[in-house]
Formats: C-alpha cells, sequence, structure tokens
C-alpha cells in the first residue's frame, strides 16, 4: 500500500536543469522526512539531500550544495528535488525514501520506504 514512484530523470547537457519528482501514494509524506540519494556504477548510494518533518530544517551534501534545492508540496503529496547547474559527476539513478523519525539522516539505513529510483545522465 505504500509506494513512492520517482520521475523527472533523463539526459541532460552540463549546466543544464532537472527537477525530479517522488509521489508517494497510501501515506502522507508530511509525516516522514524524505531523502534523496543516489547511486553512480561502480559506486555505493550516497546521500544527496533531506528535508525533515519539520520542513524547516533541510540537508545537502557538499557536492550539491547551492546547486541542488529540496521541496516539498504537501496537497500534492509529493517530494522534488530541483538539480540546477549539472555536472557529469551527477550521472547516477536518483532515489528517494522516507524516514519515520522525522528527523534528517543521511545514512541509507535510516530510511523505511525507498522508491525504484530515476535514471539522470549527464553529458554533451
Amino acid at each position: 500500500h505504500l509506494q513512492l514512484v520517482e520521475s523527472g530523470g533523463g539526459l541532460m547537457q552540463p549546466g543544464g536543469s532537472l527537477r525530479l519528482s517522488c509521489s508517494a501514494s497510501g501515506f502522507a509524506l508530511d509525516d516522514y522526512a524524505i531523502g534523496w540519494f543516489r547511486q553512480a556504477p561502480g559506486k555505493e548510494r550516497e546521500g544527496v539531500s533531506c528535508i525533515s518533518k519539520n520542513d524547516g530544517n533541510t540537508v545537502y551534501a557538499r557536492s550539491v550544495k547551492g546547486r541542488f534545492t529540496i521541496s516539498r508540496d504537501n496537497a500534492q503529496n509529493t517530494v522534488y528535488l530541483q538539480m540546477n547547474n549539472l555536472k557529469p559527476e551527477d550521472t547516477a539513478v536518483y532515489y528517494c525514501a522516507v524516514d519515520g523519525t522525522g528527523v534528517c539522516y543521511m545514512r541509507a539505513s535510516r530510511y523505511d520506504y525507498w522508491g525504484q529510483g530515476t535514471q539522470v545522465t549527464v553529458s554533451s
């Protein structure tokens, strides 16, 4: 009954922008912290960003700080990751996940539910 579906990925040239969406069904996202993670080929999954249940708290990986913005639209039960000034090193499968504690932790083991991911490829 709980489902997260990511969308918005694709191919983008360096310097471009994409907005990823994470749509939830079966539960209300505003009851959870929401994290974005990514995994590139041959690399471990890394935390990208998180927004806490109290939306005054957001967290960003150093590698994306100033370029990516996490936000939430509770009316649409959707969380977004706006990605600007994309770089080739941003290429990865991006996943959204929810943490029932409502507190942002940038460790994948903290998260309870995961989407299936959306591919982001940044190349010329």
